[in-house]
Protein backbone atom coordinates (compact mmCIF):
# COMPACT_ATOMS: atom_id res chain seq x y z
CA UNK A 1 0.00 0.00 0.00
CA UNK A 2 1.28 3.47 -0.82
CA UNK A 3 -0.07 6.21 1.42
CA UNK A 4 -0.13 9.90 0.63
CA UNK A 5 -0.08 12.02 3.77
CA UNK A 6 -0.40 15.46 2.27
CA UNK A 7 -3.56 17.31 1.39
CA UNK A 8 -2.62 17.93 -2.25
CA UNK A 9 -2.00 14.76 -4.26
CA UNK A 10 0.22 15.46 -7.30
CA UNK A 11 -0.99 14.11 -10.61
CA UNK A 12 2.24 12.21 -11.23
CA UNK A 13 3.25 11.31 -7.71
CA UNK A 14 5.24 8.22 -6.80
CA UNK A 15 2.07 6.97 -5.08
CA UNK A 16 0.53 6.47 -8.50
CA UNK A 17 3.57 5.02 -10.23
CA UNK A 18 2.53 1.46 -9.47
CA UNK A 19 -0.63 1.72 -11.54
CA UNK A 20 0.44 0.48 -14.97
CA UNK A 21 -0.72 -2.05 -17.53
CA UNK A 22 0.88 -5.38 -18.42
CA UNK A 23 3.60 -3.71 -20.52
CA UNK A 24 4.43 -1.09 -17.88
CA UNK A 25 2.61 1.88 -19.40
CA UNK A 26 0.74 4.14 -16.93
CA UNK A 27 -2.98 3.44 -16.86
CA UNK A 28 -5.27 6.22 -18.07
CA UNK A 29 -6.41 8.93 -15.70
CA UNK A 30 -10.12 8.85 -14.90
CA UNK A 31 -10.30 11.81 -12.49
CA UNK A 32 -8.26 14.97 -12.08
CA UNK A 33 -9.29 17.45 -9.39
CA UNK A 34 -7.17 20.59 -9.14
CA UNK A 35 -7.19 23.02 -6.19
CA UNK A 36 -10.83 22.48 -5.26
CA UNK A 37 -12.32 24.91 -2.73
CA UNK A 38 -15.73 24.92 -1.10
CA UNK A 39 -17.43 26.74 1.76
CA UNK A 40 -20.82 26.60 3.43
CA UNK A 41 -21.49 30.23 4.23
CA UNK A 42 -18.49 31.48 6.19
CA UNK A 43 -17.26 27.98 7.01
CA UNK A 44 -14.51 26.74 4.71
CA UNK A 45 -14.61 22.98 4.19
CA UNK A 46 -12.18 22.38 1.31
CA UNK A 47 -9.20 24.53 0.44
CA UNK A 48 -6.98 23.77 -2.57
CA UNK A 49 -7.63 20.03 -2.60
CA UNK A 50 -6.08 18.21 -5.56
CA UNK A 51 -6.40 14.55 -6.49
CA UNK A 52 -5.57 12.41 -9.52
CA UNK A 53 -7.02 8.91 -9.89
CA UNK A 54 -6.02 6.30 -12.46
CA UNK A 55 -8.01 3.38 -13.84
CA UNK A 56 -8.16 0.49 -11.38
CA UNK A 57 -6.81 2.48 -8.46
CA UNK A 58 -8.28 1.96 -4.99
CA UNK A 59 -8.19 5.05 -2.80
CA UNK A 60 -9.37 5.61 0.77
CA UNK A 61 -10.43 9.11 1.83
CA UNK A 62 -10.04 9.52 5.59
CA UNK A 63 -10.47 12.32 8.10
CA UNK A 64 -12.48 13.51 11.05
CA UNK A 65 -16.10 14.57 10.83
CA UNK A 66 -16.24 17.97 9.16
CA UNK A 67 -13.05 17.42 7.16
CA UNK A 68 -14.95 17.64 3.87
CA UNK A 69 -14.95 13.99 2.79
CA UNK A 70 -18.60 13.89 1.71
CA UNK A 71 -18.31 17.36 0.17
CA UNK A 72 -15.37 16.17 -1.94
CA UNK A 73 -17.30 13.09 -3.05
CA UNK A 74 -20.37 15.16 -4.01
CA UNK A 75 -18.18 17.52 -6.04
CA UNK A 76 -16.54 14.58 -7.82
CA UNK A 77 -20.02 13.15 -8.51
CA UNK A 78 -20.96 16.54 -10.03
CA UNK A 79 -23.79 16.95 -7.54
CA UNK A 80 -22.17 20.01 -5.99
CA UNK A 81 -20.27 22.78 -7.76
CA UNK A 82 -17.00 23.84 -6.10
CA UNK A 83 -16.44 27.49 -5.30
CA UNK A 84 -13.11 27.31 -7.12
CA UNK A 85 -10.90 24.74 -8.80
CA UNK A 86 -11.14 22.43 -11.77
CA UNK A 87 -12.56 18.91 -12.14
CA UNK A 88 -12.05 16.58 -15.13
CA UNK A 89 -13.60 13.10 -15.34
CA UNK A 90 -13.24 10.57 -18.14
CA UNK A 91 -16.21 8.19 -18.26
CA UNK A 92 -19.30 7.42 -16.24
CA UNK A 93 -19.29 7.91 -12.48
CA UNK A 94 -21.23 5.76 -10.01
CA UNK A 95 -21.97 7.42 -6.67
CA UNK A 96 -23.09 5.62 -3.51
CA UNK A 97 -23.96 8.24 -0.86
CA UNK A 98 -23.56 7.63 2.84
CA UNK A 99 -27.32 7.89 3.37
CA UNK A 100 -29.27 5.83 0.80
CA UNK A 101 -31.34 8.06 -1.48
CA UNK A 102 -34.19 5.58 -1.72
CA UNK A 103 -37.96 6.01 -1.78
CA UNK A 104 -39.67 4.28 1.14
CA UNK A 105 -42.77 3.24 -0.83
CA UNK A 106 -40.95 1.80 -3.87
CA UNK A 107 -39.53 -1.70 -4.20
CA UNK A 108 -35.96 -2.61 -5.23
CA UNK A 109 -37.20 -3.62 -8.70
CA UNK A 110 -39.02 -0.30 -9.06
CA UNK A 111 -35.81 1.56 -8.15
CA UNK A 112 -33.90 -0.40 -10.77
CA UNK A 113 -36.54 0.37 -13.39
CA UNK A 114 -36.57 4.05 -12.40
CA UNK A 115 -32.79 4.48 -12.68
CA UNK A 116 -32.28 2.37 -15.82
CA UNK A 117 -33.11 4.96 -18.54
CA UNK A 118 -30.54 7.38 -17.12
CA UNK A 119 -27.95 4.59 -17.40
CA UNK A 120 -28.77 3.84 -21.04
CA UNK A 121 -30.65 0.65 -20.19
CA UNK A 122 -34.20 -0.42 -20.80
CA UNK A 123 -36.24 -1.03 -17.67
CA UNK A 124 -36.10 -4.79 -18.26
CA UNK A 125 -32.33 -4.71 -18.75
CA UNK A 126 -31.88 -2.61 -15.62
CA UNK A 127 -33.95 -4.95 -13.47
CA UNK A 128 -32.12 -8.02 -14.79
CA UNK A 129 -28.67 -6.50 -14.33
CA UNK A 130 -29.60 -5.05 -10.95
CA UNK A 131 -30.84 -8.41 -9.69
CA UNK A 132 -27.52 -9.99 -10.73
CA UNK A 133 -25.60 -7.37 -8.76
CA UNK A 134 -27.88 -7.68 -5.74
CA UNK A 135 -27.38 -11.44 -5.76
CA UNK A 136 -23.60 -10.93 -5.71
CA UNK A 137 -24.00 -8.81 -2.57
CA UNK A 138 -26.15 -11.45 -0.88
CA UNK A 139 -29.43 -9.56 -1.17
CA UNK A 140 -32.38 -11.85 -0.25
CA UNK A 141 -34.14 -12.94 -3.45
CA UNK A 142 -37.53 -12.73 -1.75
CA UNK A 143 -37.15 -9.01 -1.04
CA UNK A 144 -37.18 -7.73 -4.63
CA UNK A 145 -40.87 -6.89 -4.33
CA UNK A 146 -40.77 -5.48 -0.77
CA UNK A 147 -41.12 -1.77 -0.11
CA UNK A 148 -37.91 -0.09 1.01
CA UNK A 149 -39.37 0.82 4.39
CA UNK A 150 -39.61 -2.91 5.20
CA UNK A 151 -35.95 -3.68 4.37
CA UNK A 152 -33.05 -3.74 6.83
CA UNK A 153 -30.45 -1.00 6.70
CA UNK A 154 -27.94 -3.45 5.24
CA UNK A 155 -30.30 -4.44 2.42
CA UNK A 156 -31.03 -0.80 1.66
CA UNK A 157 -27.31 -0.10 1.41
CA UNK A 158 -26.82 -3.07 -0.93
CA UNK A 159 -29.46 -1.58 -3.23
CA UNK A 160 -27.79 1.82 -2.91
CA UNK A 161 -24.48 0.26 -4.00
CA UNK A 162 -26.15 -1.62 -6.85
CA UNK A 163 -27.63 1.59 -8.24
CA UNK A 164 -24.13 3.11 -8.31
CA UNK A 165 -22.87 0.13 -10.33
CA UNK A 166 -25.82 -0.19 -12.67
CA UNK A 167 -24.54 1.90 -15.57
CA UNK A 168 -21.08 0.41 -15.99
CA UNK A 169 -19.10 3.15 -14.25
CA UNK A 170 -15.37 3.70 -14.78
CA UNK A 171 -15.13 5.46 -11.42
CA UNK A 172 -16.98 4.50 -8.23
CA UNK A 173 -17.41 7.06 -5.44
CA UNK A 174 -18.45 5.17 -2.30
CA UNK A 175 -19.18 7.15 0.86
CA UNK A 176 -19.02 4.65 3.76
CA UNK A 177 -20.88 2.17 1.55
CA UNK A 178 -21.13 -0.76 3.97
CA UNK A 179 -23.11 0.79 6.82
CA UNK A 180 -25.48 -1.86 8.16
CA UNK A 181 -23.48 -4.74 6.61
CA UNK A 182 -22.71 -7.79 8.71
CA UNK A 183 -19.13 -9.10 8.75
CA UNK A 184 -19.70 -11.46 5.82
CA UNK A 185 -21.19 -8.71 3.65
CA UNK A 186 -18.35 -6.37 4.63
CA UNK A 187 -15.70 -8.87 3.50
CA UNK A 188 -17.70 -9.60 0.36
CA UNK A 189 -17.69 -5.88 -0.42
CA UNK A 190 -13.88 -5.72 -0.35
CA UNK A 191 -13.64 -8.82 -2.53
CA UNK A 192 -15.73 -6.89 -5.06
CA UNK A 193 -13.47 -3.84 -4.76
CA UNK A 194 -10.48 -6.01 -5.67
CA UNK A 195 -12.34 -7.43 -8.65
CA UNK A 196 -13.46 -4.01 -9.85
CA UNK A 197 -9.87 -2.82 -9.62
CA UNK A 198 -8.67 -5.72 -11.78
CA UNK A 199 -11.35 -4.76 -14.31
CA UNK A 200 -9.90 -1.25 -14.51
CA UNK A 201 -12.61 0.45 -12.45
CA UNK A 202 -11.24 3.10 -10.10
CA UNK A 203 -12.74 3.09 -6.59
CA UNK A 204 -12.69 5.91 -4.04
CA UNK A 205 -13.99 4.89 -0.61
CA UNK A 206 -14.67 7.19 2.33
CA UNK A 207 -13.98 5.23 5.50
CA UNK A 208 -13.43 5.59 9.25
CA UNK A 209 -12.23 1.99 9.65
CA UNK A 210 -8.48 1.50 10.07
CA UNK A 211 -8.70 -2.10 8.80
CA UNK A 212 -9.78 -0.76 5.41
CA UNK A 213 -6.48 1.05 4.88
CA UNK A 214 -4.64 -2.20 4.19
CA UNK A 215 -7.08 -2.97 1.38
CA UNK A 216 -6.40 0.09 -0.81
CA UNK A 217 -3.53 1.37 -2.92
CA UNK A 218 -3.44 4.86 -1.47
CA UNK A 219 -4.75 6.78 1.54
CA UNK A 220 -5.68 10.45 1.17
CA UNK A 221 -6.32 12.23 4.48
CA UNK A 222 -8.39 15.40 4.78
CA UNK A 223 -8.01 17.73 7.75
CA UNK A 224 -10.76 19.99 9.15
CA UNK A 225 -10.05 23.59 8.20
CA UNK A 226 -10.10 24.81 11.82
CA UNK A 227 -7.19 22.46 12.58
CA UNK A 228 -5.18 23.86 9.68
CA UNK A 229 -5.77 27.41 10.92
CA UNK A 230 -4.69 26.42 14.43
CA UNK A 231 -1.49 24.89 13.08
Amino acid sequence: MSATYNRDVPSASSAEAGRSDAVGSPLPTVLTASRLCHSYGDRKVLQNVSLTVRAGERIAIVGENGAGKTTLMRICARLLAPDAGKLEIDGRVGYCPQIPGLHDLLTPDEHLALFSPAMGLTRGEGIARGRELLAEFGFPSGDHGAQIRHLSGGCQQKLNLTLALLGGARLLLLDEPYQGFDHGSYMNFWDHVSRWSRQGIAVIVVTHMLADLDLVDRVVPLTPMHEERAA
